[in-house]
């Protein structure tokens, strides 16, 4: 008897959980063997539930997909992290491999492809929807070593790299709001997302990361 795909379902909405949980439930070789409504919620889960595989979106609330599959990672390495999420945008993309996923669905994927793509990562493999290999292709086709160098911290976007300029600059939120005709509830969010993806753990950190990045509002 073939082993089963223990899978851990990550979603912050409870109608789509229940979509994937019925789609597998009609598979012989899957089980689903838990859920999680965050990225908190998601690293407890994989912890106690050990699954082979981790389908998991990327923006929920608190904290995001891509750290919650960083910490994954950290602590249970044999999981595999399948993204399945309704962004296809270079950052996410490009934020999700950096942080070790190993394969990328757009939502409104067609059901045999969610199917292949879990028993593929499942085996060892990476997987990429369509048009997200295509980004990948495209990105490698240029010289990227050129866009790293000019373009610092390509896991942020490009406005979370104009707060973090502002920040390294010395502004405060309110004057980052003022300059960015932004809220400054916007202002906090975005800082919020820039220590999650840069993992620093306050402002003199992301400071010194952005300074050394060469990266200043001035």
């Amino acid at each position: 008897m073939t082993e089963q795909i223990r899978v851990v379902i990550v979603d912050d909405h409870p109608m789509m959980r229940e979509g994937l949980r019925t789609l597998m439930a009609s598979l012989a070789d899957v089980e689903v063997v838990g859920e999680a409504g965050d990225g908190d919620a998601a690293r407890r889960e994989v912890q106690l539930a050990r699954p082979r595989v981790v389908l998991m979106d990327l923006h929920m609330p608190g904290t995001n997909g891509v750290e919650a599959t960083r910490q994954i990672l950290r602590a249970v390495p044999d999981t595999q992290v399948l993204v399945f999420t309704m962004f296809e945008d270079d950052d996410s993309v490009f934020a999700a491999m950096r942080a070790g996923a190993a394969g990328y669905l757009v939502k409104g994927a067609q059901q045999e492809e969610i199917v292949r793509a879990i028993r593929s990562v499942a085996a060892g493999q990476a997987v990429f929807g369509p048009t997200v290999a295509r980004r990948i292709i495209d990105f490698f086709a240029g010289d990227s070593r050129t866009a790293v160098a000019a373009e610092p911290f390509p896991e942020l976007s490009n406005r979370e790299r104009e707060v973090l300029a502002l920040i390294a600059a010395g502004k405060p939120n309110a004057t980052i709001a003022r300059e960015l005709l932004i809220s400054g509830k916007t202002v906090s969010n975005h800082i919020s997302a820039i220590f999650a993806k840069l993992q620093v753990a306050d402002r003199a950190e992301a400071i010194v990361r952005a300074r050394r990045a060469n990266l200043t509002g001035d």
